[in-house]
């Protein structure tokens, strides 16, 4: 574990990146270990987290592609553009079609703009910028160009619509879902999320905290680990 080690982990609900960052180092007993790309503390699913020497690829990790699935609920939107937040605004979704949700689903697809997140970990004058919204200050954030390779709807259950996305690194899938209910016109916020893969590393691969915990215990069995070479 000194020498360092590629962890693939599947992230609980709830917890934060860093609460599984501080429950690891405990279990480890060690200090240089980090992840590599954030997930909000409702999405769940994989974490590539790099112990000693494989800390220097953390960089290399969060660059490649990430595939989601998850859950936009429509009818509404939430500040947080997810249910950290309570819904507002609410709007009629009952009308919607498939093929009205079709006809839109091209625009969020290839190279496109999207705006971060009022809530998000961006910094701005050297804050974070959910810390200012949460102040009540407006934060103007720019657009980013972001690719999105794929994006299905996977079932529809009005007012939700199921999803699986496949996109560039620093894409925000909460900003998806509201930019989609806002092109429907009814509103829409995330209300569900995982994270499936990142680059070539699966989620299926991917264990738990506690089987973490319960194989270093053992000491004679090790996490299943990702690449290590390099």
């Amino acid at each position: 574990m000194l020498e360092g080690q590629v962890l693939l982990l599947n992230k609980p609900l709830k917890w934060t990146s860093f609460d599984v960052i501080g429950k690891l180092r405990k279990i480890f007993k060690i200090k240089k270990i980090g992840h590599a790309g954030t997930l909000d503390p409702l999405a769940s699913g994989l974490l590539i987290v790099c112990t000693g020497r494989f800390t220097k690829k953390i960089n290399e990790y969060m660059g490649m592609e990430k595939e989601y699935t998850g859950t936009i609920t429509l009818g509404a939107v939430t500040p947080t553009y997810d249910l950290e937040s309570e819904p507002e605004q609410f709007k009629p979704f009952a009308h919607l079609t498939a093929a009205d949700i079709d006809q839109v689903l091209p625009r969020f697809m290839g190279e496109i703009e999207q705006v971060p997140p009022a809530h998000s970990a961006i910094k701005v004058d050297g804050k974070r910028v959910y810390e200012l919204a949460r102040q009540g200050k407006e934060v103007t954030l720019k657009a980013r160009r972001v690719t999105i390779s794929a994006l299905e709807i996977t079932g529809i259950d009005l007012p939700r619509l199921h999803f699986r996305v496949v996109c560039s690194t620093g894409t925000y899938i909460r900003s998806l879902a509201n930019d989609l209910g806002a092109a429907l016109g009814t509103g829409g916020y995330l209300s569900a999320l995982c994270r499936t893969r990142i680059g070539p590393f699966q989620l299926a691969d991917a264990q738990s905290v506690e089987e973490i915990d319960a194989a270093f215990d053992k000491m004679s069995i090790q996490p299943k680990t990702g690449h290590q070479k390099g």
